[in-house]
């Protein structure tokens, strides 16, 4: 069926008619619509209550500064404690330091006790130097017991700083400012010239190359870790294995490991007696230096061979060797010739140890 537009528009009269009748009555009537006060919410500039979740969190808060306060006395404690453990620790390792030390300092006041009572001393961050005076049937010397603490406490030096040079103990430990000096090596002169004997090694090197031991020569010297080393060395392989540091050769050796060494038949009366100057070793690694005075080198005066090996196994050395005696013989100590020379004066050398404070 087809509706046409007459038809349409009393269809939509029809259904609209409701509507529009209960607006004209409400026009009419003059109705008015209101919500109530409870669909408005209250607008407040006043805080009339405190919200439980502040409360939770000022309980929160609360809890957590007494929380600071027992950490913070908790860490003080502990701080306290810390301090308190600290102090015994180095309570403790310095009296284990002072037990270590103990066994070394007992066996250094009886090896000092064998030799005397010091005459004079040195002592510094480098070196500990004792010089005592020694009196035998047949002669007088000094003894000089030194202990190095530093790579710096001890060199050995040429005469004027050059191959062939020569000057006295005295004189070299004026120039370096050397607090003791004793002669080292034996030597050979060639003209007019002083040049040290076979084997000898400077700063590490060898200053005219290595020689073979023959005859009785030895060569003896400081390693680098400042014990002594010395002996007869055929191969330089032998000795480059010992790291020399420094040293100087001459005849014969003395001792081994505490026991007298044979003394070659030729240095038992060549001369018989003399001004000696030895060096040795104790097995701490102290060195002992002795140095005999003698009224001249003909052999009536002075200290024989074996009486040198006495006063070692006496003094409780381990090694020790015999270095250039005779008018050659020199200890200087603060400055001062220690010693009487045979030749009334010091004799120029090629090679001086020297001992720094």
């Amino acid at each position: 069926m087809t509706l046409n537009v007459k038809q349409l528009n009393r269809l939509a009269l029809l259904t609209l008619a409701p509507f529009l009748g209960l607006v004209i009555w409400l026009a009419a009537a003059n109705v008015s619509l209101s919500l109530p006060e409870e669909a408005f919410p209250k607008q407040t500039t006043e805080i009339t209550a405190i919200p439980a979740q502040t409360s939770v969190l000022l309980k929160q808060l609360d809890q957590a500064k007494q929380s600071a306060l027992h950490t913070a006395s908790a860490i003080k404690k502990t701080v306290s404690l810390y301090h308190a453990t600290n102090q015994s620790m180095s309570v403790l390792v310095k009296t284990a330091s002072m037990q270590a030390d103990r066994p070394g300092a007992i066996y250094d006041r009886r090896i000092t006790r064998a030799i005397g009572s010091p005459a004079r001393s040195v002592q510094s961050d480098k070196i500990t130097a004792q010089l005592f005076n020694i009196h035998a049937q047949n002669f007088n010397g000094y003894a000089l017991k030194v202990k190095l603490k530093s790579d710096s406490g001890m060199k050995m030096v040429l005469g004027k700083d050059k191959l062939g040079g020569a000057e006295t103990t005295l004189a070299a430990a004026k120039r370096y400012q050397a607090i003791a000096g004793i002669n080292a090596g034996g030597f050979a002169d060639q003209d007019g010239k002083r040049y040290p004997l076979s084997t000898t090694v400077m700063e590490g090197q060898y200053l005219s190359g290595f020689e073979p031991t023959y005859k009785d020569l030895f060569f003896v010297g400081l390693n680098k870790d400042r014990k002594l080393i010395g002996g007869k060395f055929n191969d330089k392989s032998q000795l480059d294995k010992q790291s020399p540091k420094f040293g100087a050769s001459f005849v014969p050796v003395l001792m081994k490991n505490g026991v007298p060494q044979t003394i070659p038949t030729k240095w038992q009366s060549s001369p018989t007696r003399a001004p000696r100057t030895v060096v040795a070793n104790y097995k701490d690694n102290q060195l002992l230096f002795l140095v005999i005075d003698g009224h001249n080198e003909s052999g009536s005066s002075g200290a024989t061979l074996k009486e040198m090996q006495i006063l070692l196994s006496r003094f409780g050395a381990i090694d020790g060797y015999n270095l250039d005696g005779g008018g050659s013989s020199s200890l200087v100590f603060n400055g001062q010739v220690v010693n009487h020379p045979s030749d009334g004066a010091l004799r120029p050398v090629p090679t001086n140890f020297l001992f720094f404070e």
